[in-house]
């Protein structure tokens, strides 16, 4: 939600920015966002273009507009404010692209407007919290990234010398090296593929290729899904820290209205006390 003071809004405004806050509106919008996927998926199936194209057409232009309006009345709530939001410049951009002529060349970028679909990983919790924990591991997997760049460059060069004049397809020049270690590291066809081959000429490759899955395909890999799943743990303990914190300062807050409400109830109690005692003295005055 973006953070808004309405008290300097005008009243049009406040209404429009209520309109584009209220869960029915988002909702309605994520409804839209999955009916154009849909549609764009369609379109993609020659028969039914040819069945009922005109229809999808219709339908394309349709959710244009409403995305275009959508946009149209949150610039007009938010103002400046609206280029705060990610989401927003997100949104931005792939209905600019929708907007573009489907001329040859650009039919294909109007196409994009299906990522839109990636916001549901900002409507269920569980997918936000999936994406924030990608977001947070990008450090650590930085440095991961570079000591398998470092392996993978060392091996390389190693290959490309041993192997480059018998395996020119594989290993001619340090480029193909590194893509032929690539999808030895996936392991696809990476042994009758690959080594065997090498090894009808070299007996003793198994020495450089094993050490390198090893290396790569095995303990790297695990390091990224260990960061991976430790920072999940970690934003899972901090949104639980966090739900425990409003919990604590809304039970504060209940506990403080009771003691004011009880010392009022109290103050009136003495209040009542005193009445009933000035009156008891003037009757028997």
């Amino acid at each position: 939600m973006q953070e808004i003071d309405r008290t300097k809004m005008s009243a049009r405004r406040a209404w429009v920015y209520d309109l584009v806050e209220a869960s029915w509106f988002k909702n309605a919008i994520m409804v839209v966002i999955i009916f154009n996927a849909i549609t764009l998926g369609m379109s993609t199936s020659d028969y039914l273009m040819a069945q009922m194209g005109g229809l999808l057409s219709v339908l394309d232009n349709v959710v244009l507009t409403i995305f275009v309006a959508e946009l149209l009345l949150k610039f007009y709530a938010y103002r400046l404010a609206f280029f705060r939001s990610a989401w927003n410049i997100f949104d931005l951009a792939v209905v600019g692209l929708g907007l573009l002529p489907s001329q040859e060349g650009l039919s294909a970028l109007r196409g994009l407007r299906v990522i839109r679909a990636m916001r549901l990983l900002s409507v269920v919790p569980q997918m936000r919290a999936v994406v924030q924990a990608l977001l947070d591991a990008l450090p650590g997997m930085g440095a991961v990234i570079v000591m398998i760049s470092i392996v993978f460059y060392v091996f390389g060069v190693m290959a490309t010398l041993m192997y480059g004049n018998a395996f020119d397809e594989w290993f001619g020049t340090l480029g193909r090296s590194l893509y032929s270690l690539f999808q030895i590291m996936t392991l696809e066809s990476w042994s009758m593929g690959i080594v065997r081959p090498v090894m009808e000429q070299y007996p003793s490759a198994w020495a450089f290729f094993v050490p390198f899955i090893v290396i790569t395909a095995f303990s790297v890999l695990n390091l990224f899904i260990g960061l991976l799943v430790n920072t999940m743990q970690g934003a899972v303990e901090e949104e639980t820290e966090a739900e425990f914190e409003n919990l604590r300062a809304l039970v504060r807050d209940e506990t403080d209205t009771v003691d004011r409400n009880v010392l009022a109830l109290m103050e009136e109690v003495k209040a009542l006390r005193a009445e009933i005692a000035a009156s008891r003295g003037e009757g028997g005055g």
